[in-house]
């Protein structure tokens, strides 16, 4: 298997995986900044750190191969002219265009090495950390309340969402809130001019649209079968493009829209059903009804280029005809107690990572889920989680898939 990118389901043998270490952005949060950031907490950075590097330990020692967000950047943005290129687009996405606080910005960070420069951009920086020689309206009329030029980016440890790895090609994913819109920025530059991407990888969408889509709604079921939540952070809009996209340009020819709360604990597809081997799958009780059902919307590409649309609520009907399987297992999260199951998934009880069929990595505090797992056959991989889980994200949520087997 030589593709750069090659993912065709969510249970192949994970072979290949991207990861972003937790960093000083962390420490960057405070209690008056938590909601801008999108966090609820603050993570203590030694032991999260800790904890990430036993979850790629974890990753490693089942032979995956482990990259990092951090280092394809600054590899990425070797060329001074790239480099060059991409802060203009990094600092006007900031908010500055021209001006004494852009040619601060401009002349702080291309002083800077390439890794430096990325972590230092992630990290965040204060506008204590440069010195605007001549000022100007723009740059003395600042909101002095807020310390940051460039805001920190303390959720590019959830490296599931800028991008997702769809077939031999990606989507580099239109953020919805702002405090991520320029993670997959980074995306875009790794794609396009790190030598183990550029040139070598299909965009099935890119982030230059409207509407908004994020790897935590898209589930790639198999090399033909996808399925995007229509979520807090993902639009209809959204999926009926990468939809035409897909349908046009791709081997898929299924695309399953399952409607899920619209709040920040559901914030994605993936904080309440995973696939986690052929015929199995977690799932949040409460995303269902009391006959077990879901709003689900079949798409198919019709005779003409457009998409066919059928409305069904039986999700483990559509998932069974979808896949061509017998049956379908829907492993409730916290065994569907009315206390454990929503403590649980609080915690991403639900955000299982597979890394092979019937294989999982999970987060150590969700007890009941992961026993329940095993008592359906899984074989589950646990990871310290008491700092990570803050940022309201579990295993799959902190992985990009790169490649992965085909399933048999």
């Amino acid at each position: 298997m030589t593709q750069a990118i090659h993912v065709t389901s969510e249970i192949g043998k994970l072979k290949t995986v991207m990861l972003h270490r937790p960093g000083r952005e962390i420490e960057n949060i405070t209690p008056d900044y938590m909601e801008r950031l999108l966090f609820d907490d603050i993570p203590y950075l030694p032991i999260a750190q800790e904890e990430h590097d036993f979850f790629a330990k974890t990753l490693r020692d089942q032979g995956i191969e482990v990259l990092y967000f951090s280092k394809l950047a600054a590899e990425a943005l070797a060329d001074e002219g790239v480099r060059h290129e991409f802060l203009e687009r990094m600092i006007a996405e900031s908010g500055y265009v021209a001006g004494a606080t852009h040619d601060g910005l401009m002349e702080y960070l291309s002083a800077m090495d390439p890794q430096t420069m990325v972590d230092r951009i992630i990290e965040g920086v204060r506008a204590s950390d440069i010195n605007i020689a001549q000022p100007d309206l723009q740059s003395v009329s600042e909101n002095t309340d807020w310390p940051f030029l460039m805001d920190p980016m303390p959720n590019a440890y959830f490296t599931r969402d800028p991008q997702a790895s769809i077939g031999e090609g990606i989507s580099i994913n239109k953020m919805t809130f702002t405090a991520r819109k320029r993670e997959s920025l980074i995306t875009e530059y790794i794609i396009k001019y790190h030598p183990r991407f550029a040139g070598k990888v299909e965009v099935w969408r890119d982030r230059n649209h409207e509407t908004h889509i994020e790897g935590g709604d898209e589930l790639v079921l198999s090399d033909h079968v996808l399925a995007i939540g229509v979520s807090q952070r993902t639009t209809a809009d959204a999926i009926e493009d990468i939809t035409r996209q897909l349908f046009k340009d791709s081997n898929y020819d299924t695309v399953i829209a399952i409607g899920i709360p619209h709040n920040h604990a559901m914030m994605h597809l993936d904080t309440v059903f995973t696939m986690i081997n052929h015929d199995q799958f977690t799932v949040h009780p409460a995303i269902l009804d009391g006959d077990g059902h879901v709003d689900n919307w079949v798409l198919h590409p019709d005779q003409n280029g457009g998409i066919t649309m059928e409305h069904h609520t039986d999700i483990k009907e559509v998932l069974k005809k979808a896949l061509n399987k017998s049956e379908i297992d829907l492993i409730p999260t916290g065994n569907g107690d009315p206390i454990v199951a929503p403590r649980e998934q609080w915690n991403d009880g639900s955000n299982t990572l597979a890394i092979a069929p019937g294989e999982v990595v999970t987060y150590d505090r969700n007890y009941v889920s992961n026993d329940l797992l095993r008592k359906h056959g899984i074989l589950v991989h646990e990871v310290r989680s008491s700092e990570l889980s803050r940022g309201r994200g579990g295993p799959r949520c902190m992985s990009c898939p790169i490649v992965r087997e085909d399933v048999k």
